[in-house]
């Protein structure tokens, strides 16, 4: 017996497509910063991603306003649907703003935290895939503690990336990437927000 059952579509097939749109745009966001050539390529790539992961998160909601779930609580799911979703909608604010302050080169340390990023959606993929199995297992809370040590990584990244820029003396260039420096953090810590409440839903039915 499945967790979820649908008369039209599997809830937790829909997630999987949303983890999958989330690395996949963690990926394009990774190649902005290490072939800024292919930046307006890129971004208009990440900004199609964003509109597809928006309708599979609808998706998700519609179908949870029709489908009657056990075990699984539709808090938990719209939770984690609407986090992978931020995720995403940070990602494409991220290279929007690289596009819109006509950011010349990539700034220092971005492409580390944009990997950190990469990495933790690659880990959330492989626990909503682990998800859509018959039964939770306890092993997908490693993928939580290694998404948790990345998130600790990127935040050393930003506050080291901050500290470097406020020593410089152009001031808009100071603010201009300050923004972007904090959305990237604020991108690994969504993907910390899914991991915990991926991890919560772990611990309810385990």
């Amino acid at each position: 017996m499945s967790w979820i059952k649908s008369n039209e579509k599997e809830i937790l097939s829909l997630l999987n497509g949303l983890a999958c749109k989330a690395e996949e745009a963690a990926k394009l966001l990774v190649d902005i910063f290490g072939n800024f050539d292919k930046l307006d390529e890129n971004h208009a790539q990440i900004k199609k991603i964003e509109r597809e992961a928006d309708q599979l998160t609808h998706s998700v909601f519609e179908e949870l306003n029709k489908t009657f779930i056990t075990p699984l609580d539709r808090e938990d799911i719209s939770r984690i649907a609407s986090k992978t979703d931020d995720i995403i909608d940070y990602i494409e604010g991220i290279s929007g703003r690289i596009v819109n302050f006509k950011i010349k080169s990539p700034p220092p340390y971005m492409l580390e935290l944009a990997k950190d990023i990469q990495y933790s959606t690659k880990e959330i993929n492989l626990m909503i895939t682990s998800l859509n199995k018959l039964k939770v297992n306890k092993s997908i809370i490693e993928h939580c503690r290694t998404i948790s040590e990345i998130e600790h990584h990127a935040d050393d990244i930003y506050r080291k990336a901050v500290g470097d820029l406020l020593e410089t003396t152009d001031i808009i260039n100071i603010i201009k990437l300050k923004d972007i420096y904090e959305a990237l953090e604020t991108a690994s810590d969504r993907c910390l927000d899914v991991a915990d409440s991926i991890e919560d839903v772990v611990l309810k039915y385990t």
